[in-house]
């Protein structure tokens, strides 16, 4: 009986010379710390601590390595790369970049700088882009983002914001004025033109060494009580400028945020779109000053006082609120990597003692152990695991969302091997035996693809072999 194969060979970055990035050397791909990956639909960018390679792995007729990236970089800081993710929004394609320094820095595919701008003063730990649909959320509109990790701090951008500053750029790019296009892009990359975000602190239990916003959570209840007694107590000028403010806070998101570390194995956080300590505070900090300045603008125009403006000089971005919802510690317990599900209601946690957590973010409990796994790396994929059905019996029945199953690919580099798991509590799938020099990675998320209806494209989960430069997808079916 000859051996079932379940992987499906679809390119390869043999041909491109990555001598720079240690290529050549056996296990360079998953022995070295510092060598990053990130893998889009047709191309994969690969990165050391200074230089960014962008390899077109889908065309055997390509001359291989398609653009060489060296940021710019602060050489009396030691700044380096840390973290690097595709951004995709239908026809544009940029790769985003990571700094030791807090920067975040966006190429386009020519190795131009578009944009450049400081998150937080710190080491960037993870860029991970990521939406979630509609149905799966406490809103009823869908959420799509840019978040960025660092030790203690988590940064959001808006998808929507990062999208329109990328519509522009490439129409000033694509304009007629060629010999103006090296400085509009020098322009765009300049940090006067900010994205706005927010910024939390969840170094509460400690810095984290990742970090995942797992989507929209209802507001707490309790605080919007005390708003209502609090402006029954005062008087009534208060009272209506604080009523159009609860308009406002009512409006307001809340995000769910789960954090992994050292000193708390999973912590979780509630955060708020609102930069002030509380609701309550957000009352007084805001509302009061409001109506004092109702007064003096009131005031103003009965004396005809003019004052001169003051210049107010720019800040750094101040904290939102992010209030602690749980942890859990269980040293010597460490933990190491965090892999959401594309709904955000599942989280795959490793941690040091060669653990697997799986995580229920809504509920916020622990509902599936598994042990032995030392140095894993975790991928949600979808399978089609049931197809006995009259439908996709038939030849010309294409796969929808509902045929497919959500599953676990968990790497296990020592044992040399890759399982899926079924979830939440299915059985063991597949075990594939996989080259020691592999790493398993996932296209990134594509802006805008929860809105397309069909076909439905299901999460896959690709492996590449660094030492033959070998790229392979996990076969969708088990048959």
């Amino acid at each position: 009986m000859s051996k079932r194969n379940h992987t499906t060979d679809v390119g390869s970055i043999a041909y491109a010379n990555l001598s720079d990035l240690g290529a050549g050397k056996e296990g360079w791909l998953a022995n070295d710390p510092n060598l990053l990956c990130a893998l889009d639909t047709h191309s994969i960018a690969l990165s050391n601590k200074f230089l960014i390679f962008i390899i077109n792995w889908a065309d055997p007729d390509d001359s291989g390595l398609r653009t060489k990236i060296r940021p710019d970089l602060s050489p009396i800081e030691a700044e380096y790369i840390t973290a690097i993710e595709w951004l995709v929004f239908d026809e544009i394609r940029v790769i985003a970049v990571g700094t030791s320094r807090g920067y975040m820095l966006v190429f386009d595919l020519n190795g131009g700088l578009i944009h450049r701008q400081l998150v937080h003063s710190g080491r960037i730990l993870k860029l991970r882009a990521r939406g979630t649909k509609s149905g799966m959320t406490y809103e009823s509109s869908s959420s799509e983002e840019v978040c960025v990790v660092m030790p203690g701090v988590i940064a959001r951008f808006d998808g929507s914001d990062i999208q329109r500053m990328l519509q522009k750029w490439f129409q000033e790019t694509n304009s007629n004025f060629w010999d103006q296009k090296r400085r509009d892009s020098e322009d765009l990359g300049n940090s006067s033109r900010r994205l706005p975000y927010q910024l939390w602190n969840v170094n509460k239990y400690g810095p984290c060494a990742d970090a995942a916003i797992t989507g929209v959570m209802p507001p707490p209840l309790m605080e919007l009580q005390v708003i209502i007694c609090l402006l029954n107590s005062i008087y009534p000028l208060i009272l209506c400028l604080g009523s159009a403010f609860i308009v406002g806070q009512s409006s307001q998101r809340y995000y769910c945020a789960v954090t992994i570390g050292e000193d708390a194995v999973i912590s979780a956080f509630r955060l708020s779109e609102d930069r002030s300590r509380s609701l309550v505070g957000a009352i007084l900090s805001k509302v009061v000053p409001a109506a004092f300045s109702t007064i003096a603008s009131v005031s103003k125009m009965i004396w005809r006082s003019e004052s001169s403006p003051t210049k107010t000089e720019p800040k750094p971005q101040p904290f939102a609120r992010a209030s602690p919802l749980t942890c859990l510690k269980d040293y010597p317990r460490k933990g190491e990597k965090l892999t959401l599900s594309p709904s955000g209601t599942l989280a795959a946690i490793t941690d040091s003692l060669g653990r697997i957590l799986l995580l229920d973010t809504q509920a916020l409990v622990v509902v599936r152990l598994w042990k032995g796994y030392r140095d894993a790396s975790c991928v949600f994929m979808e399978m089609l695991v049931k197809r006995d059905t009259a439908s996709s019996s038939s030849a010309y029945h294409v796969p929808e969302k509902s045929d497919y199953c959500l599953c676990l690919a968990i790497h296990a580099p020592r044992k040399g091997i890759i399982e899926v798991w079924q979830m939440r509590t299915g059985p063991r799938l597949l075990t594939i035996q996989c080259a020691k020099g592999s790493k398993i990675l996932q296209p990134s998320y594509r802006f805008g693809s929860s809105m397309t209806s069909s076909p439905y494209v299901p999460l896959e989960v690709f492996l590449l072999n660094g030492d033959s430069g070998q790229l392979s997808v996990l076969n969708r079916s088990l048959s």
